[in-house]
């Protein structure tokens, strides 16, 4: 059984109950950096190149060799949290974060950047599942629940729409190195409010191992999968290389597999997935993770090498993604105590409508109307279907196994997104590539990639609110955690 009232030693402190509004404020603050330093430093590449004397492939790997640690150690992260106990676990992944960060603001040379984001994407992973289960495990009332995963889930999707424009103001104001700099005073003071906020553990045996063998196996599984996809984007599908990561990648997710079938202590009990909001959740997780990542991709573009804008115009160009992330969290609140399957539905189809309207973009159509308002819906969208998939991924287990349940999803979604992101590019490329080679202007081409990818978007979009028709029906925030064979 996954036992529903099992918790570990962080869980049930005596005489030190914590205070749930300062855990959720640093919770939110957590997810909000680790997601924003995925996008974040994409408008400061070239400023780094410049610096720091980068190849392409070196400026790639800055951005993926945090994308790499980070999705390749989240179950690791969460699992951890679960048995080592969340307070303790979370304080060293937001050290490690900050000092990361901070290592790679002041880098000198490529490789020293590059280092630091692979150190700081491991960071990210730690801390990313474990905020997500202090919420899980704070907040035990349905309903209390339910507002604080919907701040949490604004605050996560509002760093994955702000990362262009905070990285396009510290870029335009100051220098590149400030997109590292600003999360050591934040992370500092996440320490500081973390040893005061979140109770103490209490000294007590570990009701379980950490699966070491069969966190080595996945962990290097998931990343040589999002490597795989990573090379794809340079050399293609059918390259050797893309070849060899992809048969790694299978070759050790099946040994992962047959290891926790035989595992005494596994890392991901394959009972989990008996529970079906559990499964059917990282299943749309995964299928819609590329699509807004793509979608602030593709506008940055636009607004920069078709609108002309600068970094700074850019960036600012794009604040109503989160102030539409932001609203749509807010009425995701409200809205999923009245059927999360429903929620979940409506904002999917939402975002679906408003990617096929920005699919119509064109470089002489301005800004306002064919960008602003349908980025806003778009993210509206997003950010109300966030939180049913977050509210059915952490309701059908227990307390002791809400850092799993956590890992798993986010887990699916970051390789979800490599992959949507990756597919999406790709789409959008050959796209302008066959108008440019057919004499098409260069700026007609590359927006018409863009509209073709933001409509295949718009498909996902759909296709995910028919698949979210077989979400169980939650019974107005009452969210029982459902028993489960095998552990």
């Amino acid at each position: 059984m996954i036992p529903a009232e099992q918790t570990t030693a962080v869980d049930r402190a005596p005489g030190r109950r914590g205070r749930p509004r300062m855990a959720l404020a640093i919770a939110c603050a957590t997810q909000f950096i680790c997601v924003l330093d995925v996008s974040i430093v994409n408008v400061a590449l070239p400023a780094m190149r410049t610096d720091l004397s980068l190849s392409p492939v070196g400026l790639q790997w800055v951005v993926n060799g945090y994308t790499l640690t980070f999705a390749g150690f989240l179950l690791l992260g969460g699992r951890a949290a679960d048995l080592l106990g969340r307070r303790n676990v979370f304080i060293a992944g937001l050290a490690l974060f900050t000092l990361a960060s901070l290592a790679a603001g002041c880098a000198q040379e490529g490789w020293q950047l590059v280092a630091a984001r692979v150190v700081q994407g491991l960071g990210g992973a730690v801390l990313a599942p474990t905020a997500l289960s202090l919420i899980t495990t704070t907040f035990t009332e349905p309903a209390a629940r339910a507002r604080a995963l919907a701040v949490l889930t604004g605050a996560a999707g509002a760093g994955g729409a702000l990362g262009g424009v905070i990285g396009g103001v510290l870029t335009g104001l100051l220098n590149w190195r400030w997109v590292f700099f600003v999360n050591v005073p934040l992370g500092a003071l996440l320490v500081v409010g973390a040893l005061t906020a979140l109770p103490a553990a209490v000294r007590q045996p570990l009701r379980g191992r950490l699966d070491l063998p069969g966190s080595a196996t996945v962990t290097t599984g998931t990343a040589a999968l999002v490597a795989a996809i990573v090379v794809s984007e340079q050399r293609g599908w059918t390259s050797a290389s893309t070849l060899l990561l992809l048969a790694v990648a299978v070759l050790l997710l099946t040994a992962f597999v047959l290891r926790e079938r035989r595992a005494a202590h596994p890392l991901v009990p394959l009972a989990v997935f008996r529970v079906r909001s559990l499964a059917l959740a990282n299943g749309l997780s995964a299928l819609i993770g590329g699509v807004l990542p793509a979608t602030m991709f593709f506008l940055s573009l636009h607004l920069q090498q078709v609108l002309g804008m600068s970094p700074l115009r850019a960036g600012l160009a794009l604040l109503p993604s989160a102030v539409g992330i932001a609203a749509g969290a807010w009425a995701a609140s409200r809205l999923v105590a009245r059927g999360a399957k429903a929620t979940f539905i409506g904002g999917c189809l939402l975002s679906g409508v408003s990617l096929a309207w920005l699919s119509g973009i064109d470089p002489d159509a301005g800004y306002a109307l064919p960008v602003a308002v349908p980025l806003f819906t778009a993210m509206f969208g997003f950010g109300v279907s966030g939180l049913p998939l977050t509210v059915a991924a952490t309701s059908g287990v227990g307390p002791h196994w809400a850092g799993l349940a956590s890992g798993l999803l986010n887990t699916a979604k970051q390789v979800g997104g490599a992959v949507g992101l990756a597919a999406l590019v790709t789409i959008a490329a050959t796209r302008t590539a066959g108008l440019t080679g057919g004499g098409a202007p260069e700026d007609v081409a590359t927006t018409s990639g863009f509209g073709t990818a933001l409509l295949v978007g718009a498909a996902i979009m759909v296709l995910a609110a028919l698949g979210g028709s077989a979400l169980p029906r939650a019974s107005r925030g009452r969210a029982r955690p459902e028993p489960v064979a095998g552990t």
